[in-house]
């Protein structure tokens, strides 16, 4: 009898044992702070590379005029080594993503490249003097316009009319 009063005894511990795991466990998951939600995002000033773009490129760079301070630039990159790359995103007023992309490489792959996927629909769209093509089906909806040996594609997780809203507000100068 005295091995099976031991064996409960070290059950008993060892129940006890978890007990206070798990206790110590909360205690500290109470305590830790956590950030709730998306993080914030810093605003960057992308003139300094809009200009070099603007000098280096071999087509008229575009980037948004009039937008409200709402919409925050988030991420710009020019690479002059890759077909005269052009990219400025933007975080929405409601937590959307919205680029700008511009180059001179071969525009189906571009495309594919700049909507992550995106397929041509038949829908087109006047978007002030601009005739602009919708894409989607990607990871990123699309408007894609072609003039001047360069693609400019608006994509991101916005809607059509958050896409829209930037194409009406690119401007090349």
């Amino acid at each position: 009898m005295a091995g099976s009063n031991g064996k409960q005894k070290s059950v008993r511990n060892m129940v006890l044992s978890l007990g206070v795991t798990v206790l110590a466990a909360g205690v500290i998951y109470l305590f830790v702070p956590r950030e709730g939600g998306t993080p914030d995002l810093p605003r960057v000033d992308y003139r300094v590379e809009l200009l070099t773009a603007r000098r280096a490129a071999s087509y008229p760079v575009a980037a948004p005029q009039g937008l409200p301070d709402t919409w925050k630039p988030t991420s710009v990159r020019f690479r002059g080594d890759k077909a005269d790359a052009w990219h400025l995103g933007f975080h929405t007023p409601d937590g959307q993503y919205v680029q700008i992309e511009q180059s001179t490489q071969k525009p189906a792959e571009f495309i594919e490249e700049a909507s992550q996927g995106g397929r041509q629909t038949k829908g087109t769209q006047k978007i002030g003097d601009r005739t602009w093509t919708r894409y989607t089906g990607g990871r990123y909806d699309a408007l894609v316009h072609q003039e001047n040996g360069a693609t400019t594609v608006v994509a991101g997780t916005g809607s059509f009319e958050q896409l829209k809203q930037m194409a009406a507000a690119l401007k090349t100068a």
